[in-house]
């Protein structure tokens, strides 16, 4: 992990998946390159971006904007947790009775829910969380997460080390 900026696809995943499959926008060969340069540097001058993908630097510009407004992808600081006082992280398999996404709307409103992705498999739902302590984690699992109406059980897998998180899977 870094505390650099880098570029990723859309945090909503129905957007990325749109684009895949034709219901969204569609990305030609200039902006995909575009994408992978910034998701190797986010703050990559224009002009280099432009020089490499063979565009002027407003024309880079200019596109990388509309990539962001369309929500195909999002410039953002990635930290560290331990370094920025969070100290425990954990990823969260919840079972669900009843409407899922409600669930996960739910969670997706706790500060401390970094992701959650509805599944299929063990569970209905895994959600990451980013806490500064065990306590912390106890009670955002015991408390908060367990109280969400439609919650039926969760197993938690509490991180002991990261061995790589990376946001480079280009543009395919």
């Amino acid at each position: 992990m870094h505390s650099d900026l880098v570029a990723s696809r859309s945090a909503d995943p129905k957007d990325s998946r749109e684009s895949r499959y034709g219901g969204g926008p569609q990305l030609d060969a200039v902006s995909l390159a575009i994408i992978e340069q910034l998701q190797e540097d986010g703050r990559r001058p224009y002009a280099a971006i432009g020089k490499a993908v063979g565009l002027s630097e407003a024309a880079v510009r200019q596109r990388v904007q509309k990539l962001l407004d369309q929500g195909v992808m999002q410039i953002v600081a990635v930290t560290d947790p331990l370094t920025v006082g969070f100290r425990r992280q954990a990823m969260v398999g919840v079972t669900v009775e009843g409407d899922v996404e409600a669930v996960a709307d739910a969670l997706a409103e706790m500060a401390e829910c970094e992701y959650v992705v509805m599944t299929a498999g063990s569970f209905d739902l895994m959600v990451e969380i980013v806490c500064e302590d065990d306590d912390h984690l106890l009670e955002v699992i015991n408390k908060r997460i367990r109280a969400v109406p439609g919650v039926r059980s969760t197993e938690s897998f509490v991180y002991l080390k990261l061995k790589k998180q990376t946001y480079m899977w280009g543009t395919r």
